[in-house]
């Protein structure tokens, strides 16, 4: 009896050091998260207010470029804040997530003109080492008044982070590559869909709408292959590959979700120039 008193002791023991352990991981790692995202953020404001400081988060001897305007490393990075004219860069990010070392936002930007963009930002030690994008010129309100950085921003639901970005990952795989338009109403809570981007407007009812526009003008749209989902709670991100209007095309997806169902769409969309263009041989898609 007493062994087996003292086993339950050692047992409770162990189990308190763990939990006990466990929260202290669950602390620092959501302090490290909230730290990488302020200085993704203090980075993209630095192409404003030609701060140095924030430039530190970049690991100088490892840091690879996929924007394909861009030349390779740090002195890239350099060489593009160097090109815009003095005063005319406006940086304003309206979201910012993580997904393990990958962070990513979304921002309002007057970059070479009004943009707005994705950016990714991959950690390695606590420093930048790898960065790909997406913009698009800032268009005017869709056909039901939002503009294509508005709505939403709070992230809730992180423990459903997984499930929500397999939701997604299968809506874009389902519909958007694989063209199973008769799984389409799963995916939504009737015609309650807010829509972004800047040619179509709320509902399935505006998506057909639109989609029926485009085949009138032989415009069409088709997703070849996705490259990375990432997400944090209730936000998805959506990178992938593809045509629009027979050209070369990144799409970057922005999906809200709520109650199991896809709430909420932002999306960039970016032609791809060809290689003879490129400043650096990174590829738009090695991740």
């Amino acid at each position: 009896m007493i062994y087996l008193k003292h086993s339950a002791a050692v047992l409770l023991a162990v189990l308190s050091f763990t939990y006990a352990d466990a929260q202290q991981h669950n602390k620092t790692q959501k302090k490290t998260t909230m730290e990488q995202k302020q200085a993704t953020v203090k980075l993209l404001k630095a192409i404003e207010t030609g701060e140095a400081a924030p430039v530190a988060v970049i690991n100088a001897n490892s840091y690879k470029q996929h924007n394909l305007a861009v030349a390779d490393g740090l002195a890239g990075f350099g060489a593009l804040l160097q090109a815009l004219p003095k005063g005319s860069a406006k940086v304003n990010t309206v979201r910012v997530f993580q997904d393990g070392n990958y962070v990513f936002a979304q921002t309002d930007y007057n970059f070479f003109g009004p943009k707005i963009g994705f950016d990714i930002f991959r950690f390695e030690d606590g420093k930048i080492v790898e960065h790909w994008d997406n913009l698009q010129e800032t268009q005017k309100p869709n056909p039901s008044g939002h503009t294509m950085i508005d709505g939403a921003t709070e992230v809730k639901d992180l423990d459903k982070t997984e499930v929500n970005k397999t939701l997604v990952s299968n809506f874009v795989d389902d519909i958007l590559v694989n063209g199973k338009m008769e799984r389409l109403s799963s995916y939504f809570d009737g015609d309650n869909y807010i829509q972004h981007n800047p040619n179509i407007g709320d509902g399935l009812s505006g998506l057909g709408k639109a989609l029926q526009e485009w085949a009138k003008q032989g415009i069409t749209m088709k997703y070849d292959k996705i490259h990375i989902v990432l997400g944090e709670g209730n936000f998805v991100l959506v990178v992938s590959e593809g045509q629009l209007g027979g050209k070369h095309t990144s799409f970057y997806d922005l999906f809200r979700i709520e109650n199991g169902k896809i709430a909420e769409h932002w999306d960039v969309i970016e032609t791809i120039t060809p290689q003879s263009e490129w400043k650096n041989q990174n590829g738009k898609f090695n991740f």
